[in-house]
């Protein structure tokens, strides 16, 4: 099977032109890969399944349609790039420190004709204090990257009064939740659904925490990253 075929196996609803483009980013990432250390995963059925069926679940959430999505820590493109090549009428600005890795994001979406797309280089706790930036999303989303309560203030100060933050976790997401309950409320957020989804043939349980902005993020936040982890809220 082609990465795109194990993906369409469980996600029914995918398109031909999408299929097509799913394959393209699989072949760049397995590329890539040989001389940037991008994912751990380069077979048909890892990125098909543990990348791109897993960063699709985001859809499941129903939150996606006309939205500005910013992907924090971003990566190796996920959930981005499929993301972005699946939703309806999303922006998806991918972010991430490493400017290699954007540049490689920016190239994939190119050959993969996913033109709604855009890259911002830089760490998140620096660039949700600059206006352009802050509360200027309607979703936030990262996948991994760091415990939930750490991932909040990096995350949330992005968001829009009224939009959400979606952290893709996995099995321990909802002890993660419960540890962050404080950075939610603090940040200005409230928890609205925890969502376990099981991934097909590999039987690992994965967790979309969703967050809904209430108020605004307090000035004082985010803090220096040096402090974010020294000193969790």
């Amino acid at each position: 099977m082609s990465f795109s075929e194990i993906t369409k196996k469980y996600r029914p609803s995918l398109t031909e032109s999408e299929c097509k483009s799913l394959d393209i980013i699989g072949n760049c990432l397995a590329e890539k890969n040989q001389v940037m250390n991008l994912t751990a995963l380069t077979d048909e059925k890892g990125v098909g399944l543990l990348h791109f069926w897993d960063s699709l679940t985001l859809l499941d959430t129903n939150l996606f349609k006309n939205a500005s999505v910013i992907d924090v820590g971003c990566g190796g493109g996920f959930p981005s790039l499929p993301l972005a090549l699946c939703s309806e009428n999303c922006v998806i600005t991918s972010n991430d420190a490493t400017a290699k890795k954007l540049t490689y994001v920016a190239e994939t979406a190119e050959k993969a004709g996913v033109n709604n797309i855009n890259t911002l280089c830089g760490r998140a706790e620096e660039l949700g204090v600059m206006p352009e930036y802050r509360e200027s999303f309607d979703i936030a989303v990262a996948r991994g990257v760091a415990r939930l309560n750490v991932l909040c203030e990096w995350c949330m100060p992005f968001v829009k009064v009224g939009g959400y933050f979606v952290a893709m976790k996995g099995e321990k997401g909802k002890e993660e939740a419960d540890e962050a309950k404080k950075a939610i409320s603090v940040l200005g957020g409230e928890l609205v659904d925890i969502m376990q989804i099981t991934v097909p043939e590999f039987d690992y349980l994965h967790t979309l925490v969703v967050i809904k902005k209430v108020k605004q993020t307090p000035k004082t936040y985010p803090r220096r990253n040096s402090q974010i982890q020294k000193k969790p809220l």
